[in-house]
């Protein structure tokens, strides 16, 4: 992990055209290129940012980042005040609570209750940067991630676009479709996931523990 705080502007061309004057702001590079840049302010939201692969070239008094679709993210650092390098080694990951891993557990069981004629290939299918939770496939044979949160929210969208541009540098798996299920999806989060490209879908806890197949039911 590389910190930097710096005296920056920053401009951002791709999907729109986005600028930040210059002012002193926080630089986080991550160790598989992720980049993002914040302000002291606005909880763990950056001002903006580049999800990895990308490309970073390095100049005197400029950055440019570059990702396979062409995007730039430019910055233009006025003043470096700090600008330090830790490794931070291998995560172990997020430890789920009760009812976001049983989740997970009943949707590898009944895969057809986020679309029909889904299919399990695998549960915590690794990326790189951190497994997703359900891989499978549609019935057109589509590579399809699942990502599962008890709470839509935003975070959550950002962490399976991510997944999804990892996995689609699998040529096996690629093109990847994403599917971002929670019990309740923010108003917030559903607009973000339409913008990125991936589905939503709410779920029934209650209802899907009826779907065990290993469970009493009374009818």
């Amino acid at each position: 992990m590389r910190l930097l705080i710096v005296r920056c502007a920053v401009s951002y061309a791709g999907r729109l055209s986005a600028n930040l004057p210059s002012a002193v702001r926080l630089i986080m590079v991550k160790a598989d290129g992720c980049i993002a840049i914040h302000a002291d302010g606005g909880a763990y939201k950056p001002l903006n940012w580049m999800n990895a692969p990308n490309t970073i070239v390095e100049e005197p008094g400029r950055w440019t980042v570059t990702n396979p679709k062409g995007e730039q993210l430019v910055i233009d650092l006025d003043e470096v005040l700090l600008d330090v390098t830790h490794p931070l080694g291998v995560d172990p990951g997020l430890s789920k609570d009760g009812v976001e891993a049983n989740l997970q557990e009943l949707l590898a069981i009944a895969p057809n209750a986020i679309e029909d004629g889904l299919v399990l290939v695998r549960r915590e299918y690794p990326t790189g940067i951190g497994p997703v939770d359900l891989l499978c496939r549609d019935v057109g044979g589509r590579a399809v991630a699942v990502e599962v949160k008890r709470r839509g929210e935003m975070d959550g969208v950002e962490q399976l676009a991510r997944y999804v541009e990892r996995l689609d540098l699998d040529g096996t798996l690629r093109p990847v479709r994403g599917i971002f299920v929670a019990q309740v999806v923010r108003p917030q989060a559903r607009v973000l996931a339409e913008a990125r490209g991936l589905h939503w879908v709410e779920v029934d806890y209650d209802h899907l523990r009826g779907l065990r197949p290993d469970e009493l039911r009374l009818f």
